[in-house]
């Protein structure tokens, strides 16, 4: 992958040392690195403020005129008049990184203009290392990625632990805790659908989000709409991540919910 306005290299080198630094810490399932909730039911701990100010550190070097925004770092204003803006999850999938589960990721994106430029994903505990160029395409471990060419909704594959009932016509499969990871598994062909009704953070989804799109899947919000970045309000209402060929239908089968929730009747 080449993109000469973009140091792929660096910011994957970056990534990659702070991945493995988690990993270390993680040490095979053993973590003990101190814990706490940032509120209830939102768990942190040590490792994921550790790899932020790396993250911070390394990729500020790299693009010192970038603005910042990550899930754990204070918000400010500042990014918003910046051109470019690093977006940032130290690690998605914190609840599997604390129960020696393997389904947590390192998330990085460069956003320009409110477009994902840049974005990879290290899964360390899975020996995964994710990316995507916007316009490029993507890859896992140096391998092309093609999303399915699904065409029915019913029968498709989803990450879940339990599927409600009026969704019993799906096909569950396995679900790590990063929904950045799940995301992925749909550019990988290894699931056809993911979808939330919630809002959700862009450092979620943004990394995953080109990861995705640039293997050929359909991501939008839960309504069907372009998802946007650095927003002054970093979130989106839902995210809708599958094979292209179902997305009509999963919009038409998830906006009914989304309205419900967002009390558009």
């Amino acid at each position: 992958m080449q993109a000469p306005d973009i140091p792929i290299r660096a910011v994957a080198a970056a990534v990659a040392d702070a991945a493995d630094h988690a990993l270390a810490l993680w040490a095979g399932g053993d973590t003990r690195v101190r814990q706490w909730e940032k509120k209830p039911g939102e768990p942190v701990c040590e490792a994921d403020l550790a790899l932020d100010a790396m993250l911070r550190d390394s990729l500020s070097a790299i693009d010192p005129s970038a603005g910042w925004l990550s899930e754990e770092t204070a918000d400010t204003v500042h990014r918003l008049d910046l051109a470019r803006v690093w977006v940032v999850d130290p690690i998605d999938g914190t609840r599997d990184y604390l129960r020696g589960r393997t389904g947590w990721a390192v998330s990085v994106a460069l956003v320009e203009h409110g477009v994902v430029r840049l974005g990879i994903l290290a899964a360390p505990a899975r020996n995964e290392t994710w990316i995507a160029v916007a316009g490029q395409g993507a890859i896992r471990n140096g391998q092309n990625l093609a999303a399915g060419r699904r065409t029915m909704l019913q029968g498709a594959r989803v990450p879940a632990d339990h599927l409600p009932r009026v969704d019993q016509d799906l096909t569950m499969v396995e679900k790590p805790n990063s929904i950045a990871l799940r995301m992925a598994m749909v550019a990988a062909d290894e699931a056809d659908l993911v979808a939330t009704v919630r809002w959700g953070n862009e450092w979620d989804i943004a990394a995953a989000a080109l990861i995705a799109s640039e293997a050929g899947a359909a991501v939008s919000d839960a309504l069907g709409q372009p998802l946007q970045f650095n927003r002054p309000r970093p979130t989106a209402f839902g995210v809708l991540c599958c094979a292209p060929g179902i997305h009509a239908a999963a919009v038409d089968r998830l906006s009914v919910r989304a309205r419900d929730i967002l009390g558009g009747g």
